[in-house]
C-alpha cells in the first residue's frame, strides 16, 4: 500500500491493535539442507544479470548463495531458473545495500523454481514490465513476523499481463503477494502465510485470484483502491480460495495503511468497484470473514485523492461461498464495542461487515449484492456507527458475471 491512511479499514480512531500472544511459526515445508554455495557463483550470477541479453536463460544450481546488496536486471526477455525453491536459495540475510532482493525493470521476464530469503526490503520487485511470469518461487523472512521484515514478498507494480502461480510468501511486513497499478493479472495456486496482508490486489484492472491459500496473516485477501494513485482498479474475481484463521497480530510499520488492517480479517474490499467473490472457503477469521468498506472509514480527506478516485465500493457481488466461524473477537476497541452493542458479549459479527458508506447521488445505490451468508451488518459509518442495521433486504440483488482473465502470451 502506497498511501498513508490514519485509522483502521473499518474502525474509526484506533490504529493501535490489541496484540495477541506471540505468533506461532509458519507451517510450511522447511528449507532443505543445501550446500553452502559457492562465492564465485554468486559473483558470476550478479555479472550475468548485468550482462544479460534478450533470450538468456540463467540457471541457478542447487545451493545457498549469499548477497549483501540488491541484484538488478534491466534487460527484456530473460529467464532465471533455479533447481527448486528449497534447493536454490538467494539469501540476503545481513544485506547492507539496496532496497530489494531482486529488482527487475524489464518485460518478458520469468523467475521460477527458486527462493529469496531475508531481503532488507522487498523480496522481488518487478517495475513497469509486461508479460511477467513468477512460478514456483518462495519469498520468506525466516525469523518469523517482524516489523523489521521487508514490506513486500512478490511485488509486480505498474505491470501488465502478469502470472503468479505455485508460489509462497511468508513474513512480509506489508503484503506477501502484491500486485499494484497493473492490468491483466492471474494469481493462482499459491500460499500466503504470516504476512500482514496475505494477497493484495491494489489499484489494478482485470485480475483473477483463485486456488490460493491465505492463512495466519493479519488479513487474508485484500482488494483495494488507494486514493492518491493515478490508476483506479476494478473487475477483480476472487474465487476457489481457502481463507482461514487470518488472526496474526498486525506487525506493519506504524503509519502505513496496512498497519491499520484489523487482525482477523478474512477478505477485505476497500473503495473498489466490480468485485466478484464466489466459491471460496472462508472461516475462523476473528474480526469477520468479509469486510466491504470505503476509505472514508479511515478519516481520509478528498483533497488527498487523485482526480478520478471513487471512494465508494460499488457493484460488489458475494455469493456461493462456504463460510463458518469468525467474528467472535474483533480487533480494535471500536469494532469490539460495535460487536458488543449489537450482539452482546458472547455474540459475533455475521459473515459480512459493511461500513455503510454509499454515494447518495447514485440512483441505483451501491449495488452490493450478497447471498449465501449468515448475515450482513451495515455498521453505519456515516452516522457515527450509532445505528447499525442487520436488514439483509438491501443486498438482495444480482450482478452480471465478470469475464475470466485471458493472459495473451507471445
Amino acid at each position: 500500500m502506497n498511501q498513508p491512511i490514519r485509522a483502521s479499514v473499518l474502525a474509526l480512531a484506533v490504529a493501535a491493535l490489541t496484540a495477541a500472544c506471540g505468533p506461532e511459526q509458519a507451517q510450511h515445508t522447511p528449507t532443505a539442507q543445501v550446500a553452502a554455495g559457492d562465492a564465485s557463483f554468486a559473483d558470476t550470477f550478479r555479472t550475468r544479470l548485468l550482462d544479460a541479453k534478450d533470450g538468456d536463460v540463467i540457471e541457478v544450481p542447487a545451493g545457498r548463495y549469499t548477497f549483501d546488496r540488491s541484484l538488478t536486471l534491466r534487460v527484456d526477455g530473460v529467464t532465471i531458473r533455479g533447481a527448486g525453491p528449497d534447493k536454490s536459495v538467494l539469501s540476503f540475510k545481513g544485506q547492507k545495500a539496496g532496497a530489494e532482493g531482486l529488482l527487475v525493470n524489464a518485460s518478458r521476464f520469468t523467475l521460477e523454481n527458486i527462493a529469496i530469503e531475508d531481503s532488507k526490503g522487498d523480496g522481488l520487485k518487478v517495475n513497469e514490465g509486461e508479460h511477467i511470469t513468477i512460478r514456483n518461487v518462495r519469498v520468506e523472512w525466516t525469523g518469523g513476523p517482524s516489523t523489521k521484515n521487508g514490506a513486500y514478498g512478490l511485488y509486480p507494480v505498474k505491470t501488465r499481463n502478469v502470472l503468479i502461480e505455485n508460489s509462497v510468501a511468508i513474513g512480509a511486513s506489508d503484503a506477501g503477494i502484491y500486485v499494484g497499478q497493473s492490468r491483466d493479472v492471474i494469481v493462482r495456486n499459491s500460499r500466503a502465510e504470516f504476512n500482514v496482508a496475505g494477497i493484495e490486489i491494489e489499484n489494478t484492472v482485470n485480475a483473477d485470484v483463485y486456488d490460493n491459500v491465505a492463512t495466519n496473516n493479519t488479513g487474508g485477501i485484500l482488494v483495494f483502491n488507494m486514493p492518491a494513485l493515478s490508476q483506479q482498479g476494478g473487475a477483480i474475481r476472487v474465487f476457489k480460495n481457502k481463507v482461514f484463521k487470518n488472526n496474526t497480530a498486525n506487525f506493519g510499520a506504524k503509519g502505513t495503511p496496512v498497519a491499520s488492517v484489523p487482525a482477523g480479517s478474512g477478505m477485505v474490499v476497500n473503495s473498489n468497484d466490480d468485485v466478484e467473490i464466489f466459491d471460496n472457503d472462508i472461516s475462523d477469521n476473528a474480526t469477520t470473514n468479509i469486510i466491504v468498506s470505503s476509505v472514508y472509514s479511515t478519516g481520509y480527506k478528498d483533497d488527498k485523492a487523485a482526480k478520478d478516485f471513487d471512494p465508494y465500493p460499488e457493484r460488489i457481488s458475494i455469493y456461493g461461498n462456504r463460510l463458518s466461524g469468525g467474528g467472535d473477537s474483533p480487533d480494535g476497541l471500536d469494532l469490539k464495542a460495535l460487536k458488543t452493542a449489537i450482539y452482546g458479549l458472547s455474540g459475533h459479527f455475521p459473515d459480512v461487515l459493511w461500513d455503510g458508506y454509499a454515494n447518495k447521488d447514485r440512483k441505483e445505490g451501491p449495488q452490493i449484492c450478497i447471498r449465501d451468508v449468515s448475515g450482513v451488518v451495515n455498521a453505519d459509518g456515516p452516522g457515527g456507527y450509532k445505528n447499525p442495521s442487520q436488514d439483509t433486504k438491501p443486498y438482495e440483488c444480482e450482478l452480471p458475471k465478470l469475464p475470466a482473465i485471458d493472459l495473451k502470451r507471445g
